[in-house]
Order: structure tokens, then sequence, then C-alpha cells
């Protein structure tokens, strides 16, 4: 892959940002199968019981995922820094981490799944559904986790091509397999599980066999994998703290989604589709970040200071406009698109009603994000991992924890992410605008330092 330190940024960045986005698109589309399916062939209890997974399964994985992308900034440094020798060992590092937590995040997810439904007060209507479709999701861990990890790599090194059209494929399959699954053999949720199981696991086949063909330096060897101590070090040290904030940050949403339970399975039918339709909303986020990511990790590799500082403002600005571009539209179409998922009026109606509250403030979340992107790709990723923990965390719990009780309105759980979005946007805009973290970022090491010199 040509690397993002030299050539016009926006067109780099634009480039590798669109295969991305398209990429998450079917990522999506893919996760929204199961719902979209279950809910219209199924009903409105299951409904329920496979979107009120989505916060329980996140705060399982991103931990995980945090990790992985502490990896990919370390990947993307050797690779702008042409360190060939300590890319290989980097690789061959992560896939031996994500090998050995797929099987705990397998017994785990197994396991607890079902107390902590209880602690989630999930109604009794639809705990059990829960279960069944949680417990089967995480059979699968291995291949979720192996996916992400071979993603990441191949993203690290400015390759969204191939991850999109894995994911193509992988949607395909799973879309298939649903269909046949639940409307052919009447298998439920849990039909929908097994079938995003298989799926996953067949991506992450085709993102291990892409690595293992290419002749470039992050080529995947099987017999090479194993744990390198200095670089599974690096790893952590720029991951450990992605992976906190992403499990606290998740903590604080399954506080969130327990509180949509306490309304019943109408409130959380409704949430959970309107939780679908945000997730096209996020598109531009997930994609400008990690090309922010990517392309602030490169660069910095190769000491390339003044065209990082140029390339976070395009990055920064490309994705606040696309994403309010995009929360106008969800505003607009709610009612539309809420009824997709499930068209009992109730549903529909708390759907809308969290459409209409959050919508038009995307452009604060798509700043949150893109900053904490530039800074995770400095190597500063304790930064994102407190500001995100003291106000998505601490100031969503505490604000649900009064309100609630004192206006048993479940407004107040639409208004909460709103609130802390735009809170988290000040710390942000301050660090970012002080500096500090182009000069300042982590190098992964001395044999980098030399790269970026030659």
């Amino acid at each position: 892959m040509e690397p993002m330190t030299s050539g016009s940024i926006w067109k780099r960045m634009t480039m590798f940002a669109l295969p991305l986005m398209l990429g998450n698109l079917f990522q999506q589309l893919y996760n929204t199968v199961d719902s979209l399916i279950v809910g219209n062939f199924v009903g409105s209890s299951a409904l329920a019981a496979v979107s009120s997974s989505g916060s329980l399964i996140f705060m399982l994985i991103g931990f995980l995922s945090g990790i992985s992308s502490g990896a990919g900034v370390i990947v993307a440094r050797y690779f702008g820094a042409e360190d060939g020798e300590n890319l290989r060992r980097t690789v061959h590092t992560i896939a031996a981490f994500g090998l050995a937590a797929g099987v705990v995040m397998t017994a785990a997810g197994i396991l607890f799944t079902p107390q902590i439904l209880v602690w989630m007060d999930t109604p009794d209507s639809v705990i059990a559904e829960s279960t069944v479709y949680l417990q089967i999701y995480f059979c699968g861990s291995i291949g979720f986790v192996m996916y992400n990890i071979f993603v990441g790599i191949l993203q690290a090194v400015g390759d969204s091509r191939h991850p999109l059209y894995y994911l193509i494929a992988s949607s395909v399959i799973n879309l298939v397999l649903d269909l046949l699954f639940i409307e052919g053999f009447n298998a439920g949720v849990g039909g929908a599980a097994l079938a995003t199981v298989i799926s996953q696991v067949a991506s992450a086949a085709l993102c291990m066999r892409q690595l293992m063909l290419t002749r470039e330096d992050y080529r995947l060897v099987l017999r090479e994998i194993r744990f390198d101590r200095n670089i599974l070090g690096q790893i952590i040290r720029v991951g450990l703290p992605s992976g906190i904030q992403n499990s606290i940050i998740s903590f604080a949403n399954v506080i969130v989604q327990s509180n949509v339970n306490a309304f019943g399975e109408m409130a959380m039918a409704g949430y959970g589709a309107y939780s679908k339709v945000e997730g096209f909303g996020f598109l531009p986020i997930n994609s400008f970040a990690m090309a922010l990511t990517t392309f602030v990790g490169q660069n910095l590799g190769a000491a390339q200071y003044e065209r990082t500082k140029k390339g976070t403002r395009f990055g920064i600005l490309a994705t606040v406009l696309l994403a309010e571009s995009i929360g106008v539209l969800v505003f607009i179409f709610a009612p539309q698109l809420i009824a997709i998922f499930d068209p009992t009026p109730e549903v529909v109606r708390f759907g809308i009603e969290k459409a209409r509250t959050a919508a038009l403030f995307y452009c604060l979340l798509a700043f949150a994000h893109a900053v904490a992107a530039v800074m995770r790709g400095a190597g500063k990723a304790i930064v994102p991992m407190v500001i995100m923990m003291v106000i998505w965390c601490g100031v969503r719990v505490g604000f649900l924890t009064i309100t609630i009780p004192l206006t048993h309105s479940i407004q107040m759980v639409y208004w909460v992410y709103p609130l802390t979005w735009g809170l988290s946007c000040i710390p942000f805009f301050l660090y970012y605008k002080k500096g500090n973290w182009m000069r300042a970022g982590t190098s992964p090491g001395p044999e980098a330092e030399r790269g970026a010199r030659v």
C-alpha cells in the first residue's frame, strides 16, 4: 500500500475514507439486517431482545477493540517510518493477542450474559430470547475479534478497499442466512445470532487470506504468530486507554439501556430501531475518524508535522459537515425510517421522539470523535480516555440517576446523549488548539525514529 505521507492531503484522506464509509455502510446494514428481519418476521418482543443486546455486546468487546486500535497506531507508525522488521513483529504479536482474547471473550460472554441481563432490568418477556441471542453471538467471539484485528492492520497501512470487499461478501452471507434461518427454519433470534456469527467468521477468514498473500512487510505468516514482549508493551500502552474508555462508556450505555428497559418492551423496540437508524448517521464519523488516526500515525512516524496539522483540519471539518447533513435527513424522515423496522404505532412513536431529540446534534458527536481520533493517532490516547470517561460516563450516569426518579420521563434518556456530546467538545477543542500533541506523540521506538530520519 502507498503511504499517506505524500500527495494531495484531501484526496488521500478522502480516497481512504470513502471505501471505509462504504464498508461501514455494509457493516451497519449487516448489523441492521437482524433487527429488520426479526422485527418484521418474528415481532416486537424479539426486536426488543435483539436491540437491547447491543450495549452489552459492545461493553464486552469494546475493551479488545480499544487494544486493537492501539495496535493499528503502532502499525501505522512503523509503516510510515518504513521499519519493516518492527512492522512484522507488530502484526504477529497482535494476531497472537487476538487469538488469546477471543478464547477469553467466548467464555466470559457465555458465562456472564444471563446475570448481566438481570442487572440491566431486562423485562421477563424478552430475557429468554436476549440470553439465547447473546450466548450464540459470543460463541463466535474469535471470529469477531480476529476480523477487527485484521481489518485494523489493513487500514493502518492504508488499505481500505479489501475490507470493503469482504464486508460486502459478509453482508450478503448474513442476509441469506438470516432469511434461511428465521423465515425458512423458524429459528427466531437464535437463527439471527447464528447467521451473524457465520458471516463474521467468513469475513475474518478473507481478511486473513489477504494478509497471508501480500508480499509487503506486514504479511501474516502463521508459524510466526507469537508474542513479542516489547511490541506487546507498546500496543498496550497506546491501546489500553482506548480499551478502558470503550469499556467504561459501554458500561454507561448499559446503564442508559437499563433505564430504557424500565419503560417496557415497546420503548426498547423503538429505541433499538432508532439506534439502527442512528448507526447510518455515524458512518462519516467512523470513516473519517479511522482516516484521521491512520493519517496522523503515518505522518508523525515520518516526522511530517505541518502536513499532519493540515490533514487534521480537513478531516475534522469533513467529518462534522457530513455528520450534520445526515442528521438533518434523519430528523426529517424519522417516521418512515423507524417504521421500516417495526410499524407498530407505539414503537414508531418512541423511535421518532429519540430521533427528533438527538439527530440535529450529530455535529457535536462528530467533532468529539474526530479530535479523539487525532489524539489516538498521535499516541495521546489517555486524553480522549479521560475526557470521555468523565463526561460520557460520569456525567451521563449522574444525569440519569438524578433526573429519572424526579421526572419519570424517557425524554431524560433521549437528552443525555446530546448533552454529553456537547460538553465533551469543550475540552477536546481546547486541547486540540493547544497543539502539543503533534510533537509530543508517543514514538513506537528508536528503530522508527531512525527510519523517519532516513
